[in-house]
């Protein structure tokens, strides 16, 4: 059955990569439930679909009954909860790893046709990272209490809302130097939200997908401090490189995260997970294999909306006037 005619629940739909995918879900007519801790913050996206097809759910993923709900009646789920640092009651076991379980285990118990769980490249139960061990745990959870789930890793994920190249064009108009943390060598393979969001909707749509891991990265491989040197080029600044050894960056990174404040610069499990590369492992099934062969790059997509960020915007430096 075509997953265009079924409910769909989404957990952590109203977050960056959850507003592309509802929106091109909500072009096949199917009827999407968001499942969200705020529905005030998701309402935004009801006018992507038609009237009423679009519905924030107010769900408290701690709490069995209150994801039973959420799931009760839908015919696919999609697990996009994750966070990137620990802040509170946000934990990396506590969302990566006891909400997703949570998740997998009632949409079992109530009949769910499909899961989706996204998750990250890097998963890795021997990880240094505590961030990559629990995705890992994740997964393990949810293949677990539902085994036909299919997992999608991407890389390090890009898009108008990202908080990768934002956070450090944002750096670059403020900072005297940007850091290059190792010396910069770390690889990524950036992938495009709306192939990320293209990836569900195929792997949903294809049964061969089911019980399935899935690599996903971008057309091509960065180092660290390729990445910062395109993302100034489209910003039009020119900041120092800084070499950050190792072991002075988790010296400082354990000063940063102490910081009360709401996004730290920099956490010591961010500076463990920049110890291994980010890229789709040789042997592993990747967007080719869910018949995805058109992938957008960062040098297209990034300009779109890093423009913002140079001084007297974009189109004053069509005409040479950007600083």
């Amino acid at each position: 059955m075509s997953y265009r005619t079924q409910v769909i629940t989404v957990f952590g739909g109203s977050g960056f990569i959850g507003r592309h995918l509802i929106r091109r879900l909500a072009k096949s007519g199917a009827q999407i439930r968001i499942a969200t801790r705020n529905p005030g913050k998701a309402t935004f996206l009801k006018t992507a679909g038609a009237v009423g097809q679009i519905v924030p759910f107010a769900t408290d993923c701690t709490k069995d009954e209150s994801v039973a709900r959420a799931v009760q009646g839908a015919d696919v789920v999609i697990n996009l909860l994750g966070v990137l640092y620990e802040r509170g009651s946000q934990s990396f076991q506590g969302v990566h790893v006891d909400a997703a379980a949570r998740i997998a285990r009632l949409a079992a118990a109530n009949g769910v046709n499909r899961l989706i769980q996204v998750s990250a490249i890097g998963a890795d139960a021997n990880s240094a990272s505590s961030y990559a061990r629990s995705k890992a745990a994740g997964e393990q959870a949810v293949l677990a209490a539902f085994p036909a789930a299919t997992i999608l890793r991407p890389s390090i994920v890009f898009g108008p809302e990202d908080n990768f190249f934002n956070k450090f064009a944002a750096m670059a108009q403020k900072a005297p130097a940007l850091p290059l943390i190792g010396g910069g060598k770390t690889r990524f393979q950036p992938v495009y939200v709306g192939n990320l969001a293209d990836a569900v909707i195929a792997a949903l749509e294809n049964d061969a997908s089911r019980g399935k891991t899935y690599e996903l990265g971008g057309p091509r491989v960065y180092s660290f401090r390729e990445l910062l040197e395109l993302t100034q080029k489209d910003i039009q600044r020119h900041r120092p490189l800084v070499t950050i050894p190792w072991n002075i960056a988790e010296s400082l990174a354990g000063i940063l995260e102490k910081i009360p404040v709401l996004a730290p610069a920099l956490t010591r499990d961010q500076v463990a997970l920049l110890r291994r590369d980010n890229v789709v492992s040789p042997d592993a099934l990747g967007f080719k294999d869910l018949g995805i062969t058109e992938l957008a790059t960062c040098e297209v997509i990034l300009p779109t909306y890093l423009s913002r960020f140079i001084v007297g915007g974009k189109y004053n430096s069509l005409t040479g006037n950007a600083h």
